[in-house]
């Protein structure tokens, strides 16, 4: 698997794909993990990540790796920008006139202008993006991918170095906790 974000938990293991697994266990393990992979991450407009730097801006001056730590920390890290969405919104932002720049140590501080100010408080009664993000179900529908990501990389590791006792008890606690997932759509 090319640039794995999974890490050494996970991966063909010892001798080969699913050496110590059960039959299915390990295309199973994969299909999962696939399957969340491809939804864990959830991609914002333009607008929100705007939104959002004007709304942190409002509190206080940052730089850019603060305003992406910020959002990620108030959106319980269902959204975390990049680098390649942050910066060039904040250069666009300074462009018109909304945001001033100033170095300090090889650091651009990044704070609103009298007219960023005006722009910000204009949305201010608005929820931020990432609670709009929250309300929307974004949150929620990361947070079980990543649980599902976290689930796949432990049970990757049992399957990787466990003993075939470990392995057992691994599938038995996979395999219940499936049923578990089902009941909980049954309640309906």
């Amino acid at each position: 698997m090319s640039g794995s974000f999974m890490g050494d938990g996970f991966g063909a293991g010892r001798g080969g794909a699913g050496e110590g697994w059960p039959s299915g266990m390990w295309d199973a393990m994969e299909q999962l993990r696939g399957q969340f992979d491809r939804k864990a991450g959830p991609r914002m407009a333009r607008g929100d990540v705007r939104a959002a730097v004007l709304a942190l801006l409002a509190e206080k001056p940052m730089h850019g790796y603060q305003i992406i730590h910020e959002i990620e920390e108030r959106s319980s890290g269902a959204w975390k920008p990049s680098p390649g969405s942050v910066y060039p919104t904040l250069q666009l932002l300074a462009d018109e006139g909304l945001i001033n720049a100033e170095e300090s140590n090889g650091r651009k501080t990044y704070s609103l202008t009298d007219e960023g100010r005006g722009v910000a408080d204009a949305t201010a009664d608005q929820p931020a993006p990432w609670e709009a993000q929250n309300a929307r179900g974004t949150g929620r529908a990361t947070a079980l991918p990543k649980a599902g990501i976290d689930l796949a990389q432990a049970a990757a590791q049992v399957g990787r170095s466990g003993n075939p006792e470990q392995v057992k008890q691994a599938v038995a606690i996979l395999d219940e906790a499936r049923r578990k997932l089902y009941a909980i759509l049954a309640q309906d």
